[in-house]
């Protein structure tokens, strides 16, 4: 199977879009969810399959179909090898995943998490300790410059 025939077969099915995502063609239910894609160098397709569905199919055509890599082959999604796949159990695979996918709510696109603001890590009424600037201290009697570095929160001990 090409990969023209893969997409043929996907895009044969009611209301399916293709797109991209990370840099490989996907295709997407009217929900907006992906049920199916094509790697980066197109010798591989994927189905979103359930567990089940999955080793079903791998015990029919092993050569054919492969979990994918880690927790998502866990998860059912199924890798479909290119070189060795038939159309009519393509069909069928995409088909489940179709049917899978389309029965879930719409995908969320979910908004981007405003930034804190970095919180300070010195207390907002921290005294600073030492005397006050000279700035502060050149044109004052000492007793006022006492009270000048009370109310800007110095310690003029």
């Amino acid at each position: 199977m090409t990969p023209a025939q893969f997409r043929r077969i996907v895009l044969g099915l009611p209301s399916v879009i293709e797109a991209s995502h990370m840099a490989h063609p996907d295709f997407r239910a009217a929900n907006g969810r992906i049920f199916a894609t094509l790697n980066e160098d197109q010798t591989r397709g994927m189905a979103a399959l359930t567990p089940e569905q999955q080793a079903e199919l791998m015990a029919r055509a092993p050569a054919m179909f492969i979990p994918a890599a880690g927790a998502w082959g866990r998860g059912g999604s199924t890798m479909i090898v290119l070189k060795n796949a038939e159309a009519e159990i393509v069909g069928e695979a995409v088909t489940l995943a179709w049917q899978r996918i389309s029965a879930l709510p719409p995908s969320k696109s979910r908004p981007k998490k405003a930034k804190k603001a970095k919180k300070s890590k010195r207390p907002k009424s921290r005294p600073i300790y030492g005397t006050a600037p000279s700035s502060v201290t050149q044109s004052m009697h000492p007793e006022q410059s006492r009270k000048r570095c009370i109310n800007v929160r110095y310690s003029c001990r």
